[in-house]
């Protein structure tokens, strides 16, 4: 359900673009995220950091694509997303706080070079998507970048969780020991 809840804005956009322009697909994801934090903050719900990171992104972002009318800079919003997650994984790590360590620890056990591994592949994935997310925005259709913003960025976040699920089954701890 997090899942679904997480892909709202970005769904809401992708539809709207499909119907109208980018720009009234601008408004609706702005709505939309706002209206996300909102229903949390009025459940009285804990909003993660990286919604409040998308938050700030989203409204700069897209009120300057509305403001201006000049659709660059919500293409390059989920660069910028992307990126600003990968520094303050690198951050972390450079820092000796290892942030994909502290948010799955619970859920496995590895040893410590191997958390350092997967926090760095954390870090080359972000940048990864930044770049390729640029690429597709600049060189297609609206309609086309909106379409591999949902499905495409989905598809390869998963295919990359799979792939790290894979490499880390070697390595995970028995409990039992």
């Amino acid at each position: 359900m997090k899942f679904l809840f997480d892909l709202f804005p970005v769904a809401l956009f992708f539809v709207a673009i499909q119907i109208w322009d980018i720009f009234v697909a601008t408004a609706v994801a702005i709505g939309a995220t706002i209206l996300q934090v909102g229903w949390l903050l009025v459940r009285r719900k804990k909003v993660q950091p990286m919604l409040w990171a998308s938050l700030v992104i989203i409204v700069v972002f897209g009120g300057l694509t509305l403001y201006l009318r000049d659709k660059t800079f919500i293409l390059w919003k989920p660069t910028v997303l992307y990126w600003l997650f990968g520094a303050v994984l690198a951050g972390g790590a450079l820092l000796g706080r290892n942030l994909i360590r502290a948010l799955l620890s619970e859920q496995m056990r590895l040893p410590d070079p191997i958390w350092a591994r997967l926090n760095w592949s954390w870090v080359g994935f972000f940048a990864f998507m930044g770049l390729v997310n640029l690429y597709v925005a600049f060189n297609y259709s609206e309609k086309i970048w909106a379409t591999f913003k949902l499905f495409g960025g989905m598809g390869l976040m998963f295919l990359f969780v799979v792939a790290q699920s894979l490499v880390l089954a070697k390595y995970l701890q028995d409990e039992s020991h």
